[in-house]
Order: structure tokens, then sequence, then C-alpha cells
């Protein structure tokens, strides 16, 4: 059995909670809050700490907490004989302390508390620097998840970014109708049926093979309309998006 200790409070924290108490072959024993925020979201039964010379020994120390924080608290974890192991898509391996055995597990996932997740379905970047730790981090990522990759620093970071754009940057954009809806006085209820539809067919399809719309056809006509009804930012990410897409469908010579 895995015995793991969970760092953290937040979003990312709350499902690996959530997962961990429920996976085979391991036994999560511990969280640490320095804090307190959020703890009412958690299993009131799960022993819960604010002292670090207070973590009980574990085979893994799970951090789920801010990108920026990860390097400077590592160093409060020199005494840790365990693994210790980050969660962060952007942040590499070795920004964590020298002196740890270090290793990182990467949900590539948008986290939510309070929402829902099959986390048996959320796919897990591990790294590590032994063969022993990667061993266990498969071990243990495998308990998690049925989607584990193993990527080094550099190929997560690209991931991220990818990431970024395929999650961030789209939710933005629902964020955009959302705003127009409200602006133009129209039920946004009637998008969600269409996002799901495009969420769902690239799960079968290339993208660019799913990509529909007026700057997929190159119609002029109704890309300017479009732009004539807009104001400030969303006229300029309109006009940016339209003229990559309408570019992306041109005959290459």
């Amino acid at each position: 059995m895995i015995k793991v200790v969970l760092l953290g409070s937040g979003n990312v924290a709350y499902h690996l909670a959530l997962a961990l108490k429920s996976a085979e072959q391991v036994e999560l024993i511990q969280r640490y809050s320095r804090n307190g925020n959020n703890d009412a979201f958690f299993d009131a039964t799960l022993p819960c700490s604010n002292d670090l010379q207070d973590l009980k020994k574990a085979d893994i120390y799970l951090l789920a907490i801010k990108d920026d924080n990860i390097g400077s608290f590592s160093k409060e974890l020199q005494h840790l004989k365990g693994l210790v192991v980050h969660t962060s898509g952007s942040v590499p391996m070795k920004t964590l302390h020298s002196g740890l055995r270090r290793g990182v597990v990467y949900p590539v996932q948008t986290f939510t508390i309070n929402q829902a997740i099959e986390f048996k379905k959320v796919p897990l970047v591990i790294e590590a620097e032994t063969k022993d730790d990667l061993q266990l981090l498969q071990t243990f990522a495998g308990s998690l998840s049925e989607q584990v990759f193993e990527l080094n620093s550099n190929e997560r970071e690209k991931l991220h970014v990818s990431a970024v754009f395929a999650n961030n940057f789209s939710n933005y954009m629902f964020a955009c109708a959302d705003a127009l809806c409200k602006e133009f006085n129209l039920p946004f209820d009637v998008l969600r049926p269409i996002i799901l539809e495009t969420g769902k067919k690239i799960q079968t399809m290339d993208p660019l093979e799913a990509q529909t719309g007026p700057a997929r056809r190159n119609d002029q006509v109704i890309i300017e309309k479009h732009i004539g009804m807009l104001q400030g930012e969303k006229k300029e990410i309109y006009t940016l998006l339209s003229n990559a897409i309408t570019k992306a469908f041109q005959p290459k010579d």
C-alpha cells in the first residue's frame, strides 16, 4: 500500500483527495493545510495538520499548491524521506529543492471544487529522477487513472501551453459568447448544445477537420457583418481568429 500525504486545499487538492480515498493500492493518511481554506469541503475524518514538522511518514508527499510557491515551499520539506511530487503542468521538476527525492504527477484536466470529475478518465503525466521513483509513480498514477504518460519537464511544459489553448482559451470564448448574449438580451442556454457538440466531434475527428463557420468558408460578407456588430476587444478577437482560420484553409503552394 502506497501511503500518501496531500499538501494543499484548492481545486486540485480537493479532487485528488476524492480520487485517493477510493483508489486501490493507495492510502491517503494525512492532509496539510496552512491556512484552513476550503477545509469544510474535505473529508472531516482525514487527519489534517498546519505544521510541516508534524507530517506523517509517507511514500509520497503530493504538493497541490500554487505554481509560484512550489520552489520556496519545497525548501521547508527537506526533512522528508519520501518522494516529494508537485502537480503543476508548467513548473519544471527541478524547481523542487535539490535535497529532495523529486517527481511530478500532472493531472491534465480542469478542476473546480464540488464539480464532479471521473478521475479514472483524467490523463496523468508523470516524471521522476530515478528508475525506482518512476516505478513508484507509475504504480501510484495507475491506481488513480486509466491514462498515464511519462514526459520530461520540457515536454510537459509544451503540453501545458497546448492545454491552455484547448481549455482556458476556449472557455474564455464561451465567456465572450455569454457576455454577447447578455448584451443582445439573448439566452446563453441556446448555445450550450453547440458547445457540447463541438467537444463531442473532436473526440473522433481532427480539430481542423471539424472546423466550420464563415471563416472556414472564407465568407467575407458574413465576417464583415459580424465585425460591424462588435466593439473593442471582442472585435479584435473576432478579427484575429477569423483571419487565422481563413489562412489555415488557404491552398498550400
